[in-house]
Protein backbone atom coordinates (compact mmCIF):
# COMPACT_ATOMS: atom_id res chain seq x y z
CA UNK A 1 0.00 0.00 0.00
CA UNK A 2 1.31 3.58 -1.13
CA UNK A 3 0.61 6.59 0.90
CA UNK A 4 0.02 9.38 -1.03
CA UNK A 5 1.58 12.92 0.21
CA UNK A 6 0.81 16.29 -1.44
CA UNK A 7 3.16 17.86 -3.98
CA UNK A 8 5.84 20.24 -2.71
CA UNK A 9 5.12 23.91 -2.76
CA UNK A 10 7.26 25.89 -5.20
CA UNK A 11 9.37 28.45 -2.92
CA UNK A 12 10.05 32.06 -3.87
CA UNK A 13 12.78 34.22 -2.66
CA UNK A 14 12.93 37.86 -2.02
CA UNK A 15 15.29 39.95 -3.93
CA UNK A 16 17.89 41.96 -2.11
CA UNK A 17 20.38 44.17 -3.33
CA UNK A 18 20.71 42.04 -6.48
CA UNK A 19 20.65 38.48 -4.92
CA UNK A 20 17.32 35.78 -3.71
CA UNK A 21 17.39 36.84 0.22
CA UNK A 22 15.25 33.86 2.63
CA UNK A 23 13.45 35.55 5.64
CA UNK A 24 16.08 36.80 8.82
CA UNK A 25 14.29 35.11 11.42
CA UNK A 26 13.16 32.38 8.97
CA UNK A 27 10.20 32.52 8.43
CA UNK A 28 7.45 31.61 5.37
CA UNK A 29 3.93 32.34 4.16
CA UNK A 30 1.67 30.06 2.21
CA UNK A 31 0.11 31.13 -0.75
CA UNK A 32 -2.93 29.27 -2.20
CA UNK A 33 -4.52 29.40 -5.68
CA UNK A 34 -8.18 30.81 -5.29
CA UNK A 35 -9.44 28.19 -8.09
CA UNK A 36 -8.76 25.56 -5.89
CA UNK A 37 -8.29 27.08 -2.47
CA UNK A 38 -4.80 24.79 -1.67
CA UNK A 39 -1.68 26.48 -1.23
CA UNK A 40 0.57 25.70 -4.07
CA UNK A 41 3.83 28.17 -3.18
CA UNK A 42 5.79 29.97 -0.39
CA UNK A 43 7.17 32.97 0.09
CA UNK A 44 9.41 34.23 2.79
CA UNK A 45 7.58 36.03 6.15
CA UNK A 46 10.05 39.35 6.24
CA UNK A 47 10.61 41.39 9.46
CA UNK A 48 11.46 44.66 10.23
CA UNK A 49 15.58 43.44 9.70
CA UNK A 50 14.83 42.04 6.26
CA UNK A 51 13.25 45.36 5.14
CA UNK A 52 16.02 47.71 6.42
CA UNK A 53 18.44 45.22 4.66
CA UNK A 54 16.30 46.18 1.40
CA UNK A 55 16.67 49.69 2.56
CA UNK A 56 19.78 50.05 2.86
CA UNK A 57 20.80 48.20 -0.21
CA UNK A 58 17.99 50.63 -2.00
CA UNK A 59 19.93 53.61 0.11
CA UNK A 60 23.19 52.82 -0.53
CA UNK A 61 22.47 52.15 -4.53
CA UNK A 62 21.08 55.67 -4.74
CA UNK A 63 24.08 57.51 -3.02
CA UNK A 64 26.91 55.86 -3.64
CA UNK A 65 26.24 52.57 -6.44
CA UNK A 66 26.80 52.87 -9.99
CA UNK A 67 22.93 53.64 -10.43
CA UNK A 68 23.91 56.75 -8.71
CA UNK A 69 25.93 58.09 -11.35
CA UNK A 70 24.56 56.68 -14.11
CA UNK A 71 23.34 58.58 -16.90
CA UNK A 72 19.26 59.51 -17.26
CA UNK A 73 19.83 58.14 -20.93
CA UNK A 74 21.54 55.05 -19.60
CA UNK A 75 18.98 54.58 -17.16
CA UNK A 76 16.30 54.51 -20.35
CA UNK A 77 18.28 52.15 -21.90
CA UNK A 78 17.56 49.44 -19.06
CA UNK A 79 14.87 50.55 -19.17
CA UNK A 80 14.35 49.70 -22.76
CA UNK A 81 16.36 46.07 -22.04
CA UNK A 82 14.05 44.87 -19.23
CA UNK A 83 10.44 45.87 -21.55
CA UNK A 84 12.28 43.32 -23.60
CA UNK A 85 12.71 40.96 -21.17
CA UNK A 86 9.56 41.34 -20.02
CA UNK A 87 7.96 40.58 -23.34
CA UNK A 88 9.96 37.25 -23.94
CA UNK A 89 8.74 36.58 -20.18
CA UNK A 90 4.85 37.33 -20.37
CA UNK A 91 3.25 33.90 -20.32
CA UNK A 92 5.50 32.80 -17.28
CA UNK A 93 4.52 36.19 -15.48
CA UNK A 94 0.69 35.50 -16.66
CA UNK A 95 0.64 31.89 -15.40
CA UNK A 96 1.98 32.68 -12.02
CA UNK A 97 -0.58 35.98 -11.73
CA UNK A 98 -3.49 33.59 -12.48
CA UNK A 99 -2.15 30.97 -9.85
CA UNK A 100 -1.66 33.69 -7.13
CA UNK A 101 -4.94 35.79 -7.53
CA UNK A 102 -7.12 33.69 -10.10
CA UNK A 103 -7.85 35.99 -12.24
CA UNK A 104 -8.77 35.01 -16.08
CA UNK A 105 -5.38 33.76 -17.82
CA UNK A 106 -6.46 36.71 -21.11
CA UNK A 107 -6.78 38.98 -19.20
CA UNK A 108 -3.34 38.55 -16.99
CA UNK A 109 -1.82 37.48 -20.07
CA UNK A 110 -2.69 40.34 -21.80
CA UNK A 111 -1.35 42.66 -19.06
CA UNK A 112 1.63 41.45 -18.89
CA UNK A 113 2.17 41.85 -22.83
CA UNK A 114 1.17 45.62 -22.28
CA UNK A 115 3.73 46.06 -19.44
CA UNK A 116 6.79 46.83 -21.46
CA UNK A 117 4.91 49.58 -22.85
CA UNK A 118 5.22 51.14 -19.20
CA UNK A 119 9.02 50.39 -19.28
CA UNK A 120 9.53 52.08 -22.95
CA UNK A 121 7.00 55.12 -22.37
CA UNK A 122 8.96 55.84 -18.84
CA UNK A 123 12.81 54.55 -20.64
CA UNK A 124 12.25 57.10 -23.21
CA UNK A 125 10.97 59.85 -20.73
CA UNK A 126 13.51 59.25 -18.63
CA UNK A 127 16.51 62.26 -20.57
CA UNK A 128 13.78 64.19 -21.32
CA UNK A 129 13.56 65.97 -17.54
CA UNK A 130 14.36 69.33 -18.24
CA UNK A 131 14.97 72.04 -15.90
CA UNK A 132 14.61 75.65 -16.85
CA UNK A 133 16.25 79.00 -16.47
CA UNK A 134 14.03 81.70 -15.32
CA UNK A 135 13.94 85.82 -15.98
CA UNK A 136 14.69 86.43 -12.53
CA UNK A 137 13.65 89.89 -11.18
CA UNK A 138 16.77 90.64 -9.48
CA UNK A 139 20.03 92.21 -11.10
CA UNK A 140 23.08 90.21 -11.61
CA UNK A 141 21.01 86.90 -10.35
CA UNK A 142 21.20 83.45 -12.67
CA UNK A 143 18.40 81.96 -11.79
CA UNK A 144 17.60 78.24 -12.88
CA UNK A 145 14.99 74.86 -11.57
CA UNK A 146 16.60 71.85 -11.43
CA UNK A 147 14.53 68.20 -10.62
CA UNK A 148 16.51 65.74 -8.64
CA UNK A 149 15.25 62.06 -7.85
CA UNK A 150 13.96 62.49 -4.08
CA UNK A 151 15.95 58.62 -2.95
CA UNK A 152 14.32 55.17 -1.76
CA UNK A 153 10.71 54.70 -2.69
CA UNK A 154 8.58 52.13 -0.40
CA UNK A 155 6.24 50.51 -3.33
CA UNK A 156 3.27 48.96 -1.59
CA UNK A 157 0.90 47.38 -4.03
CA UNK A 158 -2.29 45.13 -3.88
CA UNK A 159 -3.19 41.44 -4.82
CA UNK A 160 -5.82 42.48 -7.95
CA UNK A 161 -3.58 43.13 -10.27
CA UNK A 162 0.19 42.26 -8.83
CA UNK A 163 2.98 43.71 -11.50
CA UNK A 164 0.52 46.11 -13.55
CA UNK A 165 -0.32 48.22 -10.40
CA UNK A 166 3.32 47.67 -9.30
CA UNK A 167 4.99 49.12 -12.89
CA UNK A 168 2.64 51.66 -12.62
CA UNK A 169 5.33 53.03 -9.65
CA UNK A 170 8.20 51.48 -10.55
CA UNK A 171 8.12 52.87 -13.92
CA UNK A 172 8.01 56.34 -13.50
CA UNK A 173 10.39 56.30 -9.88
CA UNK A 174 13.01 54.46 -12.06
CA UNK A 175 13.46 56.66 -14.78
CA UNK A 176 13.37 60.05 -12.33
CA UNK A 177 16.79 57.80 -10.73
CA UNK A 178 15.22 56.83 -7.77
CA UNK A 179 15.58 53.29 -5.95
CA UNK A 180 12.51 51.22 -4.93
CA UNK A 181 11.80 48.91 -2.15
CA UNK A 182 8.42 47.00 -3.14
CA UNK A 183 6.13 44.85 -0.47
CA UNK A 184 3.30 43.15 -2.56
CA UNK A 185 0.32 41.83 -0.95
CA UNK A 186 1.04 38.42 0.72
CA UNK A 187 -1.23 36.90 -1.19
CA UNK A 188 -0.17 37.51 -4.30
CA UNK A 189 3.34 38.15 -4.39
CA UNK A 190 4.72 35.57 -6.38
CA UNK A 191 4.91 37.22 -9.88
CA UNK A 192 6.86 40.46 -8.44
CA UNK A 193 9.34 38.13 -7.02
CA UNK A 194 9.86 36.47 -10.43
CA UNK A 195 9.68 40.09 -12.16
CA UNK A 196 12.61 41.07 -9.59
CA UNK A 197 14.77 38.33 -11.75
CA UNK A 198 14.43 40.25 -14.79
CA UNK A 199 15.90 43.67 -13.28
CA UNK A 200 19.05 41.41 -12.52
CA UNK A 201 18.93 40.24 -16.41
CA UNK A 202 18.76 43.37 -17.49
CA UNK A 203 21.82 44.70 -15.98
CA UNK A 204 20.43 47.17 -13.22
CA UNK A 205 22.86 47.28 -10.62
CA UNK A 206 22.39 45.85 -7.31
CA UNK A 207 20.06 47.66 -5.16
CA UNK A 208 18.08 49.63 -7.19
CA UNK A 209 15.18 47.53 -6.92
CA UNK A 210 14.10 45.78 -4.41
CA UNK A 211 11.60 43.14 -3.34
CA UNK A 212 10.10 41.65 0.43
CA UNK A 213 7.10 39.81 1.09
CA UNK A 214 5.25 39.56 4.47
CA UNK A 215 2.16 40.83 6.37
CA UNK A 216 1.46 44.41 6.59
CA UNK A 217 2.42 44.78 10.26
CA UNK A 218 5.55 43.00 9.89
CA UNK A 219 7.07 44.35 6.65
CA UNK A 220 4.61 47.11 5.61
CA UNK A 221 4.75 49.03 8.35
CA UNK A 222 8.15 48.96 9.35
CA UNK A 223 8.73 50.11 5.20
CA UNK A 224 6.96 53.08 6.04
CA UNK A 225 8.67 54.05 8.67
CA UNK A 226 11.80 53.36 8.13
CA UNK A 227 14.05 56.99 7.75
CA UNK A 228 15.82 55.95 4.75
CA UNK A 229 12.64 55.96 2.64
CA UNK A 230 11.62 59.56 1.35
CA UNK A 231 8.14 58.25 -0.22
CA UNK A 232 5.43 55.90 -0.02
CA UNK A 233 3.51 54.80 -2.78
CA UNK A 234 0.92 52.61 -2.11
CA UNK A 235 -2.60 51.00 -4.13
CA UNK A 236 -5.15 49.60 -1.70
CA UNK A 237 -8.16 50.25 0.67
CA UNK A 238 -8.79 52.71 2.51
CA UNK A 239 -8.20 51.63 5.78
CA UNK A 240 -4.72 50.79 4.88
CA UNK A 241 -3.93 54.17 3.13
CA UNK A 242 -5.23 55.93 5.56
CA UNK A 243 -2.54 54.34 8.26
CA UNK A 244 0.07 54.83 6.17
CA UNK A 245 -0.88 58.47 5.23
CA UNK A 246 -0.96 58.69 9.26
CA UNK A 247 2.62 56.91 9.59
CA UNK A 248 4.55 59.15 6.90
CA UNK A 249 3.21 62.38 7.81
CA UNK A 250 5.06 61.92 11.38
CA UNK A 251 8.27 62.00 9.28
CA UNK A 252 6.99 64.25 6.29
CA UNK A 253 7.26 61.68 3.65
CA UNK A 254 5.79 62.18 0.41
CA UNK A 255 3.22 60.10 -0.42
CA UNK A 256 0.98 58.99 -3.04
CA UNK A 257 -2.28 56.79 -2.51
CA UNK A 258 -4.74 54.87 -4.75
CA UNK A 259 -7.25 53.75 -2.78
CA UNK A 260 -11.09 52.54 -3.75
CA UNK A 261 -13.66 53.60 -5.66
CA UNK A 262 -17.60 53.41 -5.48
CA UNK A 263 -18.06 54.42 -9.32
CA UNK A 264 -20.91 55.51 -10.60
CA UNK A 265 -22.00 54.18 -14.76
CA UNK A 266 -24.34 56.21 -16.15
CA UNK A 267 -26.56 54.78 -18.59
CA UNK A 268 -29.01 57.18 -20.78
CA UNK A 269 -31.99 56.70 -22.62
CA UNK A 270 -30.78 57.48 -26.05
CA UNK A 271 -27.31 55.07 -25.37
CA UNK A 272 -27.03 52.39 -27.56
CA UNK A 273 -28.03 49.15 -25.02
CA UNK A 274 -26.07 46.52 -26.36
CA UNK A 275 -22.89 48.27 -25.99
CA UNK A 276 -24.02 50.20 -22.59
CA UNK A 277 -24.98 46.19 -21.70
CA UNK A 278 -21.35 45.00 -22.79
CA UNK A 279 -20.02 48.34 -21.02
CA UNK A 280 -21.86 47.14 -17.43
CA UNK A 281 -20.45 44.23 -17.30
CA UNK A 282 -16.88 45.05 -18.22
CA UNK A 283 -17.09 47.57 -15.85
CA UNK A 284 -18.22 45.41 -12.81
CA UNK A 285 -17.93 41.31 -13.42
CA UNK A 286 -14.67 41.34 -15.08
CA UNK A 287 -11.41 40.55 -12.66
CA UNK A 288 -14.45 39.30 -10.51
CA UNK A 289 -15.73 43.09 -9.42
CA UNK A 290 -12.01 42.93 -7.73
CA UNK A 291 -10.75 46.23 -9.41
CA UNK A 292 -10.41 49.76 -7.31
CA UNK A 293 -12.15 51.49 -10.71
CA UNK A 294 -15.21 49.07 -10.74
CA UNK A 295 -18.83 50.08 -11.99
CA UNK A 296 -20.27 48.79 -9.25
CA UNK A 297 -23.44 51.31 -8.57
CA UNK A 298 -25.27 51.46 -12.43
CA UNK A 299 -27.39 54.00 -12.91
CA UNK A 300 -30.15 54.09 -15.22
CA UNK A 301 -32.49 56.50 -17.15
CA UNK A 302 -35.99 55.70 -15.64
CA UNK A 303 -37.58 54.90 -19.15
CA UNK A 304 -35.57 52.62 -19.87
CA UNK A 305 -34.49 50.76 -16.59
CA UNK A 306 -37.08 47.86 -16.49
CA UNK A 307 -35.97 46.95 -20.40
CA UNK A 308 -31.97 47.45 -19.30
CA UNK A 309 -32.09 45.59 -16.15
CA UNK A 310 -33.79 42.78 -18.37
CA UNK A 311 -30.85 42.56 -20.77
CA UNK A 312 -28.65 43.00 -18.36
CA UNK A 313 -29.67 40.01 -16.50
CA UNK A 314 -30.25 37.63 -19.53
CA UNK A 315 -27.19 38.38 -20.51
CA UNK A 316 -25.38 37.87 -17.44
CA UNK A 317 -27.06 34.46 -17.22
CA UNK A 318 -25.12 32.89 -19.52
CA UNK A 319 -21.49 34.10 -17.75
CA UNK A 320 -19.56 30.95 -17.23
CA UNK A 321 -17.50 30.53 -13.87
CA UNK A 322 -14.78 28.06 -13.68
CA UNK A 323 -11.25 27.42 -14.39
CA UNK A 324 -9.08 30.84 -15.32
CA UNK A 325 -6.98 29.38 -16.98
CA UNK A 326 -9.54 27.81 -19.77
CA UNK A 327 -10.30 30.51 -22.97
CA UNK A 328 -14.16 29.29 -22.26
CA UNK A 329 -14.27 30.95 -18.88
CA UNK A 330 -16.10 34.44 -18.41
CA UNK A 331 -15.67 34.74 -14.24
CA UNK A 332 -13.37 33.81 -11.88
CA UNK A 333 -12.85 32.97 -8.39
CA UNK A 334 -12.20 35.90 -5.93
CA UNK A 335 -8.88 36.65 -4.70
CA UNK A 336 -8.75 35.05 -0.98
CA UNK A 337 -10.41 33.53 1.01
CA UNK A 338 -11.47 36.61 3.18
CA UNK A 339 -12.62 38.65 0.37
CA UNK A 340 -15.08 35.55 -0.48
CA UNK A 341 -16.56 36.26 3.05
CA UNK A 342 -16.64 39.83 2.59
CA UNK A 343 -18.35 39.87 -0.27
CA UNK A 344 -21.34 37.11 0.85
CA UNK A 345 -21.33 39.80 4.23
CA UNK A 346 -22.64 42.42 1.60
CA UNK A 347 -24.90 40.19 0.24
CA UNK A 348 -26.84 39.54 3.05
CA UNK A 349 -26.63 43.57 4.39
CA UNK A 350 -28.21 44.58 0.99
CA UNK A 351 -30.95 41.65 1.47
CA UNK A 352 -31.31 42.96 5.48
CA UNK A 353 -31.39 46.55 4.04
CA UNK A 354 -34.18 46.31 1.05
CA UNK A 355 -32.22 45.90 -1.96
CA UNK A 356 -34.04 43.41 -4.40
CA UNK A 357 -31.64 40.58 -5.44
CA UNK A 358 -32.57 39.78 -9.00
CA UNK A 359 -29.54 37.49 -10.23
CA UNK A 360 -26.85 35.59 -7.85
CA UNK A 361 -26.90 36.07 -4.22
CA UNK A 362 -24.71 33.05 -3.30
CA UNK A 363 -21.65 31.12 -3.30
CA UNK A 364 -21.30 29.47 -6.51
CA UNK A 365 -22.88 25.77 -6.64
CA UNK A 366 -21.45 24.94 -10.15
CA UNK A 367 -19.69 22.09 -11.13
CA UNK A 368 -15.98 22.79 -10.90
CA UNK A 369 -16.42 25.94 -8.63
CA UNK A 370 -17.16 24.52 -5.28
CA UNK A 371 -13.61 23.84 -4.36
CA UNK A 372 -12.94 27.79 -5.27
CA UNK A 373 -13.88 30.66 -3.74
CA UNK A 374 -16.52 31.37 -6.26
CA UNK A 375 -19.51 33.90 -5.97
CA UNK A 376 -22.40 34.12 -8.11
CA UNK A 377 -22.59 37.49 -10.27
CA UNK A 378 -24.98 39.22 -8.20
CA UNK A 379 -26.95 42.18 -8.94
CA UNK A 380 -29.36 44.09 -7.10
CA UNK A 381 -32.26 46.56 -8.04
CA UNK A 382 -34.48 49.03 -6.06
CA UNK A 383 -31.38 50.36 -4.19
CA UNK A 384 -31.05 53.64 -2.76
CA UNK A 385 -28.18 55.39 -2.42
CA UNK A 386 -27.95 55.70 1.25
CA UNK A 387 -27.65 51.78 1.47
CA UNK A 388 -23.94 50.61 2.43
CA UNK A 389 -23.95 48.71 -0.70
CA UNK A 390 -24.07 51.57 -2.73
CA UNK A 391 -21.76 53.57 -0.89
CA UNK A 392 -19.21 51.02 0.69
CA UNK A 393 -16.42 49.63 -1.44
CA UNK A 394 -17.32 45.65 -2.18
CA UNK A 395 -14.40 44.81 -4.40
CA UNK A 396 -16.47 41.82 -5.67
CA UNK A 397 -18.60 41.09 -8.55
CA UNK A 398 -22.00 42.56 -6.80
CA UNK A 399 -23.30 45.62 -8.80
CA UNK A 400 -26.19 48.39 -7.30
CA UNK A 401 -28.83 49.54 -9.71
CA UNK A 402 -30.03 52.73 -8.90
CA UNK A 403 -32.76 54.68 -11.19
CA UNK A 404 -32.76 58.55 -12.54
CA UNK A 405 -34.86 61.12 -14.44
CA UNK A 406 -32.67 63.69 -15.23
CA UNK A 407 -29.26 64.29 -16.00
CA UNK A 408 -28.98 66.59 -13.66
CA UNK A 409 -30.75 63.88 -10.50
CA UNK A 410 -27.97 61.58 -12.59
CA UNK A 411 -25.18 63.98 -11.70
CA UNK A 412 -26.25 64.34 -7.93
CA UNK A 413 -26.37 60.67 -7.63
CA UNK A 414 -23.21 60.04 -9.27
CA UNK A 415 -21.07 62.23 -6.98
CA UNK A 416 -23.23 61.70 -3.73
CA UNK A 417 -20.15 59.32 -2.39
CA UNK A 418 -16.86 59.97 -0.34
CA UNK A 419 -15.08 58.38 -2.91
CA UNK A 420 -14.16 59.63 -6.67
CA UNK A 421 -11.96 57.37 -8.65
CA UNK A 422 -13.88 57.19 -12.00
CA UNK A 423 -17.60 57.34 -13.86
CA UNK A 424 -19.02 56.17 -17.00
CA UNK A 425 -21.20 57.44 -19.24
CA UNK A 426 -23.31 55.89 -21.86
CA UNK A 427 -24.97 58.32 -24.16
CA UNK A 428 -25.41 59.11 -28.15
CA UNK A 429 -25.75 62.82 -27.51
CA UNK A 430 -22.76 64.66 -28.02
CA UNK A 431 -23.69 67.55 -26.02
CA UNK A 432 -23.80 65.68 -23.51
CA UNK A 433 -20.62 63.56 -24.11
CA UNK A 434 -19.01 66.79 -23.83
CA UNK A 435 -20.54 68.43 -21.22
CA UNK A 436 -20.94 65.75 -18.69
CA UNK A 437 -17.79 65.03 -17.41
CA UNK A 438 -16.81 67.85 -16.24
CA UNK A 439 -20.09 67.97 -13.92
CA UNK A 440 -18.14 64.30 -12.22
CA UNK A 441 -15.97 64.27 -9.44
CA UNK A 442 -13.95 61.71 -10.60
CA UNK A 443 -10.58 61.04 -11.19
CA UNK A 444 -11.23 59.42 -14.84
CA UNK A 445 -14.35 59.13 -16.85
CA UNK A 446 -15.05 57.52 -19.67
CA UNK A 447 -17.94 57.80 -22.07
CA UNK A 448 -19.28 54.75 -24.31
CA UNK A 449 -16.21 53.01 -22.50
CA UNK A 450 -15.29 51.79 -19.45
CA UNK A 451 -12.17 50.13 -17.55
CA UNK A 452 -9.96 51.43 -20.13
CA UNK A 453 -6.54 52.76 -18.64
CA UNK A 454 -2.86 53.55 -20.79
CA UNK A 455 0.39 54.38 -19.65
CA UNK A 456 -0.09 57.94 -21.30
CA UNK A 457 -3.07 58.91 -19.30
CA UNK A 458 -2.98 59.95 -15.57
CA UNK A 459 -4.76 57.96 -13.55
CA UNK A 460 -5.61 58.94 -9.71
CA UNK A 461 -8.57 59.79 -7.43
CA UNK A 462 -10.42 62.96 -6.02
CA UNK A 463 -12.10 62.96 -2.20
CA UNK A 464 -11.26 59.51 -0.75
CA UNK A 465 -9.79 58.11 -3.84
CA UNK A 466 -6.58 58.95 -2.88
CA UNK A 467 -3.89 61.43 -3.53
CA UNK A 468 -1.27 61.74 -6.54
CA UNK A 469 -1.83 60.45 -10.15
CA UNK A 470 0.51 57.39 -11.72
CA UNK A 471 0.72 56.96 -15.16
CA UNK A 472 1.73 59.69 -17.93
CA UNK A 473 4.41 62.44 -17.35
CA UNK A 474 2.07 63.83 -14.53
CA UNK A 475 3.53 60.80 -12.60
CA UNK A 476 7.42 61.01 -13.08
CA UNK A 477 7.10 64.44 -11.29
CA UNK A 478 5.34 62.66 -8.36
CA UNK A 479 9.15 61.22 -8.02
CA UNK A 480 11.28 64.26 -8.49
CA UNK A 481 11.47 67.21 -6.20
CA UNK A 482 12.09 70.43 -8.09
CA UNK A 483 15.87 72.68 -6.81
CA UNK A 484 15.74 76.48 -7.12
CA UNK A 485 19.23 77.49 -7.61
CA UNK A 486 20.70 81.31 -7.66
CA UNK A 487 23.98 82.14 -8.93
CA UNK A 488 25.22 85.75 -8.23
CA UNK A 489 27.21 86.88 -11.09
CA UNK A 490 29.05 89.86 -9.27
CA UNK A 491 28.45 88.84 -5.39
CA UNK A 492 28.51 92.14 -3.75
CA UNK A 493 25.17 92.52 -0.77
CA UNK A 494 24.05 96.52 -0.17
CA UNK A 495 22.48 95.77 3.40
CA UNK A 496 23.06 92.14 5.17
CA UNK A 497 20.51 92.29 7.25
CA UNK A 498 17.61 92.75 4.88
CA UNK A 499 16.16 90.24 1.98
CA UNK A 500 17.45 90.74 -1.35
Amino acid sequence: MTSKTAPALERFFMHVDGKDHEAVEGGWLETKNPYTGKPWARIPRATAADVDLAVRAAHEAFTAGPWSRMSASDRGVLMFRLADLIAANAERLADLEVRDNGKLRVEMLGQMKYLPRWFQYYGGLADKIEGHVTPIDKANMFHYVAYEPLGVVGAITPWNSPLLLTVWKLAPALAAGNTVVVKPSEFASVSMLELAKLFTQAGFPPGVVNVVTGLGQEAGEPLVEHPLVARIAFTGGNAGGRRIYEAAARQFKRVSLELGGKSPNIVFADADIEAAVKGVISGIFAASGQTCMAGSRLLVQASIHDRFLDRLVERMRQARLGDPNDPETDIGPVATEQQLAKVLDYIEIARRDGARCVLGGERSARSGCTQGWFVEPTIFAGVTNGMRIAREEVFGPLLSVLSFETEEEAVALANDTPFGLAAGVWTSDLGRAMTLPKKLKAGTVWVNAYRVVSYLAPFGGFKESGIGRENGQAAIMEYLEPKSVFINAKPAIANPFTLQ
